[in-house]
């Protein structure tokens, strides 16, 4: 990771390496934090924040799951993600606003007066599985690890503690060589990726796994289903089981980091052609088309990064 300049971090910003945190921070012990990421693309030579007040709602949803106070209102936590990427002079890029159980108690349940620290950085990230695996496909494997089961770990929840499971899954892929792993739900139906959500193409008609599923329901998945509705195509979300990949024509995966990325094969069967298929390359030239200027943006989901909305903040370089 090449650092920037600045992050935003409790209410001010710091240089780069001195954005740290306290060893017995809580968590770091026990996972207690809740985060996003929010892409910022070049649109006109300007950056734009795609959906970036959906990601940051987001963020204070799953707080409130985990009675997480954020001590900042959203509209100077999205004020913040502007300036963060103004000050680092930056035309693209992945934001990661973050907030957790800060130094102060190391019980399993915070006991007393817990801050809840928030930071939020900008770096250029570019595509999540690679270009090559973009432009033509990435190679995917089923984990032998399952994803949380209902009622255990909140799936629907952003939170830094889940992606223990995902860490597994995508461990166990890049071990047999697989670009990335897919889990299964604790039903044995297919559920998501380590970081992406799942879509599959049979007959021109789009399938991807319910919220029920385990899932977290992704922005980008969301972005996904209303581009391809716009388009004219249909779109179940259904359970469906994992010998049903190997029968798909197209399969790709959704996720912020990973935006739109085929499927190339799974399991080493090649998935169609064995390449990126028609439907997928249509939804990425579409969603893509989003910045270049190519798509229309009817939903409103661009927001330009500009240099008033910093103001809102009400922050000063420490």
């Amino acid at each position: 990771m090449n650092p920037t300049e600045w992050i935003w971090h409790n209410g001010s910003y710091k240089p780069w390496h001195e954005a740290t945190t306290h060893v017995l921070t809580h968590g770091l012990h026990y996972g207690s934090s809740i985060f996003e990421g929010i892409r910022v693309y070049e649109k006109d030579g300007a950056p734009v924040g795609f959906r970036l007040r959906e990601h940051m709602q987001r963020l204070y949803d799953s707080a409130r799951v985990y009675r997480i106070e954020i001590p900042y209102t959203l509209d100077e936590l999205i004020a913040a993600c502007h300036g963060v990427v103004l000050r680092n002079g930056l035309k693209s890029a992945y934001l990661r606003p973050i907030a957790y159980r800060g130094y102060g108690s190391i019980g399993v349940a915070p006991a007393g007066d817990v801050p809840i620290d928030v930071a939020i950085a900008a770096i250029e990230w570019g595509a999540y599985l690679g270009e090559e695996a973009r432009e033509n496909g990435a190679r995917v494997c089923v984990s032998s690890w399952q994803r949380v089961a209902p009622n255990t770990i909140p799936a629907g929840v952003k939170a830094g503690g889940n992606y223990l499971s995902s860490q597994l899954i995508s461990l166990e892929a890049h071990r047999l060589g697989s670009d990335e792993g897919l889990g299964l739900a604790a039903d044995g139906t297919l559920s998501e990726g380590a970081g992406e959500n799942l879509f599959m193409v049979r007959q021109g008609v789009l399938l991807t796994p319910p919220q029920a599923e385990s899932i977290l329901s992704g922005i980008t998945r969301d972005t996904v289903i209303r581009l391809a509705h716009a388009m004219g195509y249909e779109v179940r979300e259904q359970a469906l089981s994992r010998e049903s990949l190997y029968s798909a024509d197209e399969i790709f995966l959704t996720g912020t980091a990973a935006e739109i990325t085929p499927v190339a094969s799974i399991d080493d069967l090649p998935i169609g052609c064995g390449s990126r298929g028609p439907i997928t390359r249509q939804i990425q030239d579409t969603f893509f088309g989003l910045f270049s200027g190519a798509t229309e943006d009817h939903f409103g989901w661009l927001e330009p990064v500009e240099e008033n909305a910093e103001q809102v903040a009400k922050v000063a370089v420490s």
